[in-house]
């Protein structure tokens, strides 16, 4: 017989463990939420921890439009090696001894790395090429080239740089940063960059997700702590960020007339305000119902999806 979800629509904050994959966690809250409407707005590397947006049920619709959110990651590049993965999971490709580096060679090279710029994402990444990911290229033993795209990489902080050995016995200094960057930043492809640019090479050997747009670390739950709640029959259960509360807090918000709101939702284009920033605005009805995503489009409100 199948399982009836009590769940609502709303979104999960979870701390990813390192060692899953986004899919791993998509499946485990499937079980948790007993419903099949689950997905998450932008992947994390299995390697990485922190935080991963999850949607249940009609919130499915908001994570393409959250996945475009500013992120926040803290993380530690190693100078002195490059790997296949540009990070600790892949095979070392080259060593070089990385002792007595600048703080101010390394900070500069930090700041190359800053603001807008040209990044190539990691070889072994989900991009596709030609339609096939490119990491299925490189395990299929094919020769990628990735175009650079632009992203922004509005902060890249050094915090502290610390010399040390690699397993392999590579003299190597490991550098702990910080970095806040938009929407599809390889961090991983700023620590290969940090190294090349050093001219010892670089990779990341560990990264912890800080925050996706406003939903931060400190409301993240772990797995088990989630599992918890869904097993206690005192409690109140799975902890779902209500679809209202989620959209106000990730989008302008636009309280509308009941007219407005029926014209709304019946797909006509209302006059519409010009909101500081622009983007996707979120309307809500003169009861507080959370209606729409929509966009400002020559003066006129473009639905860009519907929750009432």
């Amino acid at each position: 017989m199948k399982r009836q979800s009590n769940t609502p629509g709303g979104l999960v904050i979870v701390d990813k463990p390192s060692g899953f994959t986004s899919h791993d966690v998509v499946a485990k809250m499937r079980g948790m939420a007993r419903t099949r409407r689950v997905g998450h707005a932008g992947t994390l590397d299995p390697m990485a921890t922190g935080v991963l947006v999850l949607g249940l049920e009609r919130a499915t619709k908001l994570l393409g439009h959250l996945a475009l959110t500013e992120k926040e990651y803290v993380g530690t590049v190693r100078l002195g090696q490059s790997t296949l993965t540009d990070d600790a999971e892949g095979e070392v490709l080259a060593a070089k001894a990385a002792h007595g580096i600048a703080r101010e060679d390394i900070d500069a090279g930090v700041a190359e790395l800053s603001g807008a710029i040209m990044q190539v994402p990691s070889k072994v990444s989900a991009i596709k090429i030609d339609g096939k990911r490119s990491y299925k290229r490189i395990r299929d033993g094919e020769d990628v080239e990735i175009p650079a795209r632009p992203v922004t990489v509005s902060s890249f902080v050094v915090h502290s740089a610390h010399e040390t050995e690699a397993a392999d016995g590579t003299p190597v200094t490991d550098v702990l940063v910080s970095v806040v960057c938009s929407s599809g930043t390889y961090i991983r492809a700023l620590a290969r960059d940090l190294g090349a640019g050093l001219g010892v090479g670089g990779h990341l050997t560990a990264l912890r997700r800080t925050r996706v747009g406003p939903y931060k670390l400190d409301r993240a739950r772990t797995l088990e702590q989630l599992q918890a709640a869904v097993d206690d029959p005192e409690g109140g259960g799975l902890p779902v960020m209500p679809l209202g509360d989620a959209a106000a807090a990730a989008f302008t918000r636009w309280d509308v007339t009941e007219a407005q709101a029926r014209l709304l939702l019946n797909g006509a284009r209302v006059p519409m305000p010009l909101f500081e920033g622009g983007g996707t605005v979120a309307a809500f009805g003169p009861d507080g119902t959370f209606l729409a995503l929509v966009e400002n489009q020559g003066g006129r409100a473009k639905s860009l999806a519907v929750f009432a």
